[in-house]
């Protein structure tokens, strides 16, 4: 019987508040941060790493943050990650230069690559076979309605200065940290270390899930999207609204908000088709559209004009990531894969890292149009390997 509202595990709908309100924060300060680094007189490229310097220090953390889930448990990882990204954010507000924000948002990656590795580990080990998709699609809702009324919240929390959209991301975390922390309480696996949760199936090694095609398109597709989607659409996209259509950080806050949008859309039946359809369909046609977005907006003369561009990419992101998550899910099972889900993570982090910086450099020397085309082949090479790959789904046969 296909799973339901009523038959997913608790500890989903736990994860779903926590990401909602999480993003919810996000959305508000991510339009402010590029442009707060700027407020410090640096260059487009010093802006975009620090976006960067947060994706860099969940990548080199990643391994360690794996290793303290297995060692202490989902619940309590989760919990201190994310409040090591609020401290680190509220601090922010106060930052006085340039290096005591990138260090201020590298502290936040640490603590964002163990809350995040927690609930990906958590959504793995609970997730029902025949719906994979479907609790992929609604873990991304949680975030991405989140990240659709978070920029418009920003708009607001924007007005009042360009540092107040720290101390909101600050407030949301330290609220995510209390709900999550509240609602897993009586979980019998969130809050359980390894060790004693050791069953008869032996834990997957990196090496062999790196045997399967499906899975090193996996880890490549993924890098194209943080690179696309968690790098350059939070660094560089805001940037153009103020250098090419001379908006401002609300602006910026609509044209993202317009990306959240197209996610919220599509989110819901992109879960259902990619447990129907299988995973493959929905992995190329959403890189497909994601590409035409990208490519597209720095050609846009307006501001309605970019959010359409913003609009179709999230679309096709919405198509993509629960696909993305299910993969996973096919290739861990219900094996412990805490080095595959570590994996899975750096690969994101590495794009969000790179990305920031490639493109932001591109801008300095070539402009925004070939910082987007850059991107939009990355997206093509990514879309490539999905169409040379097979289809995950048939491991679950």
């Amino acid at each position: 019987m296909p799973a339901t509202r009523k038959t997913f595990p608790f500890e989903v709908w736990a994860l779903v508040a926590g990401g909602f309100t999480v993003a919810l924060g996000y959305g508000v300060v991510a339009p402010a941060i590029p442009q707060f680094a700027k407020a410090f007189d640096v260059s487009n490229l010093a802006a975009s790493a620090i976006v960067s310097a947060f994706a860099l220090m969940r990548l080199v953390s990643a391994p360690l943050a794996g290793w303290l889930v297995g060692r202490f448990g989902e619940r309590r990882i989760y919990t201190i990650g994310i409040l090591i990204v609020a401290l680190s954010t509220g601090a922010c507000a106060l930052a006085a230069s340039y290096p005591q924000l990138i260090v201020l948002r590298g502290l936040g990656g640490i603590g964002s690559a163990m809350f995040s590795i927690a609930a990906t580990a958590l959504l793995v080990k609970v997730s029902p076979v025949e719906a994979r998709g479907r609790v992929a699609s609604v873990n991304s809702a949680g975030f991405l309605l989140g990240g659709l009324l978070g920029p418009v919240f920003g708009a607001l929390v924007a007005s009042f200065g360009i540092r107040a959209p720290f101390v909101f991301y600050f407030i949301t975390l330290v609220a995510a940290a209390t709900i999550v922390s509240f609602a897993l309480r009586g979980s019998k696996v969130a809050g359980v270390s390894g060790p004693r949760l050791a069953s008869e199936l032996e834990p997957l090694p990196l090496r062999e899930a790196l045997r399967l095609p499906e899975f090193r398109a996996l880890l490549f597709s993924v890098f194209s999207f943080g690179w696309s989607s968690f790098g350059v659409r939070v660094s560089v996209v805001p940037l153009f609204v103020a250098a090419a259509l001379g908006g401002d950080a609300s602006v910026a806050a609509w044209v993202l908000a317009a990306y959240a949008a197209g996610n919220a859309l599509v989110i819901f039946p992109a879960g259902r088709w990619t447990d129907r359809l299988g995973r493959k369909p929905l992995l190329i046609t959403g890189m497909a559209i994601m590409t035409v977005g990208y490519l597209v907006f720095p050609a846009s003369p307006t501001v309605p004009l970019a959010m359409a561009c913003m609009f179709v990419a999230g679309a096709g992101s919405a198509l993509a990531n629960p696909a993305q998550q299910a993969v996973l899910a096919d290739v861990v099972g219900k094996r412990p894969g805490g080095t595959v889900v570590a994996a899975y993570s750096m690969s994101a982090d590495l794009g969000g890292v790179l990305g920031p910086l490639i493109a932001g450099a591109i801008v300095d020397f070539a402009g925004f149009g070939w910082a987007f085309a850059a991107t939009a082949a990355l997206l093509v090479l990514a879309l490539s390997f999905w169409g040379a790959s097979p289809d995950s789904r048939a491991r679950n046969a």
